[in-house]
């Protein structure tokens, strides 16, 4: 028995590795698939509203519409954002040459030698490679898009037909489990977006605010960046810190200027992320800290930047059908922010 129980458990590490290394080798058709059906799970309540009143066919148009809207906005932010700063990078790029040879000859005389490839970074060479690779990111985020819009448009399709499908006599007692699981999940992401979704409009308006206020160039591109990448938990938060930081370095040329920007922005970040968010998500949203700052790395590791955006939807969905589950509610307690009574109260 031991040792059937002991090839089980290697089937099922074994089978894990093989999906994610397919997933990982084929993020091109699954990245947007997975994405697309946590839209379809955000929209779809808009969809049905619609078909109440109109034709399904033009409900379903309206719908895409206005989803791809969104999406586009959210991405064409972060791509209008860091094409200004990569104007400015041409525009300044001796200031940052300056302070690196200035801070190096600093350090070298106080007997810290920099390494010698770092000055390699600093050049027209790089800065020249690094608009071309956003170039690509706008590039293949068109084609990203294109693919999502096709895969929301069949799936708002045929989500009724597969609703009835989940309920025949056949599917069950799998079908009832899914059905349920999958409109907590839908409920679930749906709150989750409407704040976070206030949270970046908040937090782009009060950076945006806070640049113009402290004089530091790009005040636009700064609130664009920080509404796009407070979408990414933790990580967007600390990119969006980070490069004003580095920026005001140079503008300022003062360390001080910019450890009052570091701290001010952070602050900003604490005040709407650390304290407000929670109290707006409730504690049906509770995740663990750990389990957040884990899924967004490991799918912007897996698929990228759409990976850091949906790590978090992806490990919602994953703790619901694990609480749905009795063999793995202990996962569901563990990564949740909640006790195990609250998870059953909740799925």
């Amino acid at each position: 028995m031991v040792e059937a129980g002991g090839s089980r458990m290697i089937g099922s590490v074994a089978t894990g590795i093989l999906v994610l290394a397919l997933l990982y080798v084929a993020q091109s058709i699954f990245a947007p698939l997975i994405f697309s059906l946590f839209v379809i799970a955000l929209v779809w309540p808009c969809q049905a509203a619609l078909q109440r009143w109109l034709p399904k066919l033009v409900a379903l148009l309206i719908t895409l519409v206005v989803t791809m809207v969104v999406i586009l906005a959210i991405g064409s932010s972060v791509a209008w954002g860091f094409g200004k700063l990569a104007q400015w990078l041409f525009l300044n790029a001796d200031r940052f040459q300056t302070i690196y040879v200035d801070w190096t000859t600093w350090l070298e005389g106080h007997g810290l030698a920099v390494a010698g490839p770092l000055a390699d970074r600093f050049d027209v060479t790089w800065l020249v490679r690094f608009v071309q690779g956003m170039a690509g990111r706008v590039n293949s985020f068109a084609g990203f898009a294109l693919l999502i819009f096709i895969f929301v448009m069949l799936g708002l399709l045929e989500v009724e037909d597969f609703n009835a499908r989940l309920v025949a006599p056949a599917a069950q007692p799998y079908g009832m489990r899914i059905l349920a699981a999958n409109r907590v999940i839908g409920t679930k992401l749906r709150r989750f977006m409407i704040v976070r979704t206030f949270a970046s409009v908040l937090t782009g308006l009060v950076v945006w605010l806070f640049a113009l206020g402290a004089g530091l160039e790009l005040a636009g591109a700064w609130g664009a960046i920080a509404f796009a990448l407070n979408y990414i938990p933790f990580l967007g938060a600390f990119v969006a810190t980070a490069l004003p930081t580095l920026f005001a370095i140079a503008q300022f040329d003062s360390w001080q200027a910019a450890g009052l920007i570091f701290a001010s922005l952070n602050i900003i970040q604490f005040i709407i992320g650390s304290y407000l968010e929670p109290r707006l998500t409730g504690a049906s949203l509770a995740i663990s800290p750990f389990a957040v700052i884990f899924a967004v790395f490991f799918w912007s590791f897996m698929w990228g930047i759409s990976g850091a955006f949906i790590g978090v939807p992806i490990l919602i969905a994953f703790i619901v059908y694990c609480a749905g589950t009795p063999s793995g509610k202990w996962v569901a307690t563990l990564l949740s922010g909640g006790s195990s009574s609250d998870m059953d109260s909740k799925v």
